[in-house]
């Protein structure tokens, strides 16, 4: 257990350590903010795949075409939620749209088809495996003599997640974080077995907000 404890918190502070890099002002993912969102893709997925002992089970995927089909309505779900958020955060604070404007502007740095295939194919899935395959389910044993130990790891694991953000100093990054951690993760608390269909909807809902369906 002691070790499993160090070797998350390792991972959870190279993962903060990489978020400061690439969003906090004073660095702001020099020299090119996807190709360090791509590195830090590759190192998150070494540290859940070398962390995990029974690693086999990140992979193991039940009713394939349920879990794709399950991941792609749950992006589509929710695109519609932050959709609907995003006029609300528009109407409440005159500084939302400009904060959202500003996560937009990081298209500039590269052609849009590269970023959607970025996206898609490694920087959604590897947040993913690493947030829920390995953080949430290793909090999850590590809480495992707590009363409702599950319903905790799933808790820290959003707030970590959405305060790795906190460097952008951007109030509506960090609540699209939270918000879509505590979706993600509620549904890993409510089936560990679903991690494929939440690795298609992080991979596709990035791309969709993104790239595809701006919002």
């Amino acid at each position: 257990m002691k070790s499993d404890a160090r070797r998350l918190i390792f991972a959870v502070a190279a993962a903060a350590l990489l978020w400061f890099y690439m969003f906090s002002p004073w660095t702001n993912g020099a020299p090119n903010f996807w190709f360090v969102m791509a590195g830090s893709a590759l190192i998150l997925t070494t540290c859940a795949i070398g962390f995990t002992p029974d690693r086999k089970a990140l992979f193991s995927i039940e009713k394939p075409w349920l879990q794709l089909l399950g991941g792609i309505a749950l992006a589509f779900l929710l695109w519609g939620i932050f959709w609907v958020g995003d006029k609300l955060a528009a109407w409440m604070f005159h500084f939302a749209r400009p904060q959202v404007d500003a996560v937009y502007a990081m298209k500039t740095s590269l052609p849009v088809s590269v970023i959607a295939l970025l996206l898609l194919f490694l920087i959604g899935p590897a947040e993913e495996l690493f947030w829920r395959g390995y953080v949430q389910r290793t909090l999850v044993k590590l809480f495992a003599n707590r009363k409702a130990g599950a319903t905790l790891a799933f808790i820290v694991t959003a707030l970590v997640y959405a305060l790795v953000h906190i460097w952008s100093f951007n109030f509506m990054l960090v609540m699209a974080a939270l918000v879509a951690g505590l979706v993600w993760g509620l549904i890993y608390r409510l089936c560990p077995k679903a991690l494929p269909a939440l690795v298609v909807s992080h991979a596709l809902w990035d791309a969709l907000v993104f790239v595809i369906l701006p919002i």
